[in-house]
């Protein structure tokens, strides 16, 4: 008789043949899968005795197994080496089902006693409220992937809350990635043991995007887990729906991201660039999240004038503050990217391009990103560079970036040109006291408050500058002049320019 045969190995057998000689065994949470396994499968059943192995493995997992969870993950762990025969007995269904009935259980008696500890009347001193329990989402982690995808699917579906299921997801993904650290694919590209550890990446990752909760705009799911996610998605070369999903909901909650968070690396094996980070993703990113904007003014566009003008004007609207935070990424981000030499000037036009106008109270950020780019490209074509400044609103720019502007060699002509009417316009109006609301003022006008939100804290009003103006004022007087003369040489290169190009 081939032992290896029997469910458990000889092990398995060895306990049997002692259970049948009227030896006594112990079971345990450690040999019961496996008992009730070989007992299938040696056909030691009631039909033939009594309290045979059968009744007796049964007897155990009703009694210490199936009512507590940590007992359930356990054996269930256990029947892993133990299939096809642990299927057959619908030893692991019962397992999952009885791990997902005791969760909600649990979910259900926390969140009772919860309620009792905060109603008044059955307050009791010297007891403190239990937080709820998630020890047994930790406990998960031993259980290899298709039993740990079977365990969510069963608690999802009894409705277990999804804060709690994105714990379990959170803990799973990261026991299950350490070690899965592909090397460096520019040295060893096509390596065997890489690509093993690159579709095992694949796989886990696959695998949890499908278990996440629902799409949402207010998503239990912390944006960091997205973010990692995504990483390893491109890093693996996971499937164009995985990485699709992952995307969306990003956008959904990019309000809520960091730098960090969009900072993507590229994936090598596809990178014929050699660009640092994938840009083409966050391209989309932010497109979702855009579009999620276009979707809500479409929804109220029901709603009565001055609701509608509270959403804009307002620092205090949700929507305008988040199109804020999202800007203001973006241009971080843009800053950032910009030090990459190998960054094509179309990937970043594409991005620095992607925002409506309302969307920045004020454009330094975005004009520093330009900057950067410039000055690590320095050989990028006229057009390009006429194309990447044209984004930046030259009304929008605070008088420190207006003054930086003017004397940059970097910038094109036509900006340099509009820089400096636009900052002598400025200068004359903080010189008359501020009454013509042309330029700063106009834009401080529609937005009151959007400098103690941190969104416009670079920009200066000419009212807060009234004092120190009339104490420079000979020195306001003499850069008006000298801003004059560079402005007549500059339009008379712009002339000169445009008759060689007409030629």
């Amino acid at each position: 008789m081939n032992l290896s045969l029997i469910p458990g190995g000889p092990e398995a057998f060895e306990l049997a043949a002692k259970f049948c000689y009227g030896i006594n065994i112990e079971i345990t949470l450690s040999n019961v899968a496996m008992l009730r396994c070989a007992a299938h499968f040696l056909e030691m059943t009631e039909e033939f005795v009594q309290k045979n192995l059968e009744a007796r493995t049964e007897a155990y997992l009703k009694d210490t197994v199936l009512p507590n969870i940590s007992n359930s993950i356990s054996v269930l762990h256990r029947c892993e080496c133990l299939s096809p025969v642990s299927e057959e007995i619908n030893l692991v269904n019962r397992l999952i089902n009885a791990i997902a009935n005791n969760a909600c259980k649990e979910q259900l008696a926390s969140g009772l006693l919860k309620l009792d500890h905060n109603f008044p009347m059955k307050t009791m001193p010297n007891i403190e409220p239990e937080t709820p329990s998630d020890w047994w989402g930790k406990s998960l982690s031993v259980l290899n992937l298709e039993f740990f995808q079977r365990v969510l699917t069963a608690v999802k579906s009894k409705g277990l809350k999804q804060d709690m299921i994105s714990k379990i997801l959170i803990n799973y993904t990261h026991n299950s990635l350490q070690g899965l650290v592909i090397r460096d694919p520019h040295i060893v590209r096509g390596s065997l043991l890489d690509m093993e550890l690159q579709k095992k990446q694949r796989v886990i990752v696959e695998a949890m995007v499908s278990l996440l909760p629902t799409q949402s705009r207010r998503s239990s799911v912390p944006m960091a887990f997205l973010s990692s996610l995504l990483k390893t998605a491109i890093a693996s070369s996971a499937s164009t729906s995985c990485r699709s999903d992952l995307e969306r909901r990003i956008g959904l909650q990019l309000d809520q991201a960091i730098l960090e968070d969009i900072l993507i690396p590229a994936n090598s094996y596809g990178n014929n660039h050699g660009t640092m980070y994938d840009t083409e993703s966050i391209l989309r990113i932010f497109s979702i999240f855009l579009n999620l904007d276009e979707d809500d003014d479409e929804d109220n566009r029901m709603r009565d004038e001055s609701e509608m003008a509270y959403d804009f004007d307002s620092p205090g609207s949700p929507k305008q503050s988040s199109i804020l935070k999202v800007s203001k990424l973006l241009d971080t981000y843009l800053a950032e990217i910009a030090l990459d030499t190998n960054l094509l000037p179309s990937k970043f036009i594409a991005l620095a391009e992607l925002l409506p106008d309302h969307a920045r109270i004020i454009s330094d950020g975005l004009y520093r990103a330009v900057d950067i780019f410039l000055k690590v490209h320095p050989n990028i074509k006229d057009s390009e560079r006429y194309r990447l400044c044209k984004t930046i609103d030259c009304q929008k720019l605070s008088q420190e970036a207006c003054s930086h502007a003017a004397q940059n060699e970097r910038l094109p002509v036509q900006m340099a040109v509009q820089v400096l009417y636009f900052e002598q316009i400025r200068l004359r109006n903080a010189m008359n006291g501020g009454h013509n609301q042309f330029f700063f003022g106009t834009i401080n006008s529609q937005f009151p408050q959007r400098s103690s939100s941190g969104a416009g804290s670079g920009a200066i009003s000419p009212r807060d500058n009234y004092a120190s103006v009339r104490r420079e004022n000979r020195e306001l007087k003499l850069e008006v002049a000298r801003m004059r003369m560079r402005l007549t040489d500059l339009e008379k290169d712009h002339v000169s320019m445009k008759q060689e190009l007409d030629q």
